[in-house]
């Protein structure tokens, strides 16, 4: 955790209080959760009221995929990517396995890449029973970023909502709310700095899903559930310090990951570097090694 994000927190711990509440303490705990919606709404392009806080990545892409689905029935076809992250593959599954939906894995070329023209395909075959699209922001494996501006696009020409995981991306990449079309983002505290636990979906306003979890009605009656305060605190405080040295960061990690790169390719000249060699998270380097393995890779770790 980031030093900023440990402050935020331990300095919240020390207080109690019920941000549903109208006690004082309950009063106190809204004033913290609100002012940190406003942080990171400001710091991702978004506005305050689409911020909805979850308990992390997982939650928010089961929220997406499944409510927008629910939100949306009768149409059936839910659209992702091959290469997502199982917090979108399961889910999708899961809605065609107990739902009735028919889910369909958008092919990505040997880069990782979904081509614009390969959703555009895959809608047109019958959109008016579309009922949400998932493409993920960058790869969790091979790093490839992916067109999303391009695709939200796409998907609303048709009418239909667009969501990413961009768990990977926010504090590798910018990454703004408002810019990339998207209806719907999610994000995750642990991946930036902040605490596990804690995350949020970005909610365009006048989209409202289906609640995977019901209960108190928080966040805009969507995701009910008493809020960590100290997470989100700390929260916010890690997406603000991300998003302000993201450029740094993506610059000294850029030279890190390339010079790895140089030397794993010295000692194995046919490593094969997969993923979009120029379009990538800084952070990333996916290697194949062919005719490479068991102890003659733990040699090459080792060295």
């Amino acid at each position: 955790m980031l030093p900023e994000a440990i402050e935020a927190m331990t300095d919240q711990l020390k207080r109690v209080g019920n941000a549903s509440s109208l006690h004082a303490a309950g009063r106190q705990a809204r004033r913290v959760v609100e002012e940190s919606r406003e942080t990171i709404a400001d710091a991702l392009g978004a506005r305050p009221s689409e911020v909805v806080f979850t308990s992390g990545g997982t939650e928010a892409d089961n929220l997406a995929v499944k409510g927008l689905y629910w939100a949306r029935r009768p149409r059936r076809r839910v659209l992702i990517s091959s290469v997502e992250h199982h917090a979108v593959l399961d889910p999708a599954h899961w809605l065609a396995d107990s739902q009735g939906a028919e889910v369909e894995l958008l092919e990505v070329d040997e880069l990782g890449r979904v081509h614009p023209e390969t959703l555009r395909a895959a809608i047109e075959r019958d959109p008016g029973d579309v009922a949400m699209v998932s493409v993920m922001w960058a790869n969790n494996e091979v790093g490839t970023v992916q067109p999303v501006q391009v695709l939200a696009a796409i998907a609303h020409d048709h009418g239909i909502p667009f969501h990413s995981d961009a768990v990977q991306a926010v504090g590798q990449l910018p990454v703004s709310f408002s810019g990339s079309g998207a209806d719907a983002i999610t994000i995750s505290g642990h991946k930036v700095g902040g605490p596990v636990g804690v995350g949020a979906l970005l909610l365009a306003r006048g989209l409202t899903p289906v609640s995977v979890q019901h209960g108190g009605g928080q966040e805009r009656d969507v995701r009910s559930g008493t809020l960590d305060v100290p997470g989100i605190a700390a929260f916010a405080a890690a997406v603000s310090v991300a998003v302000r040295e993201q450029e740094a960061l993506a610059r000294r990690l850029s030279e890190l990951r390339d010079e790895l790169i140089r030397r794993v390719r010295e000692v194995v000249p046919d490593a094969v570097l997969n993923g979009d060699p120029d379009d990538r998270l800084p952070g990333n380097a996916h290697f194949s090694f062919p005719g490479c393995e068991g102890d003659a890779l733990l040699m090459l770790l080792d060295a």
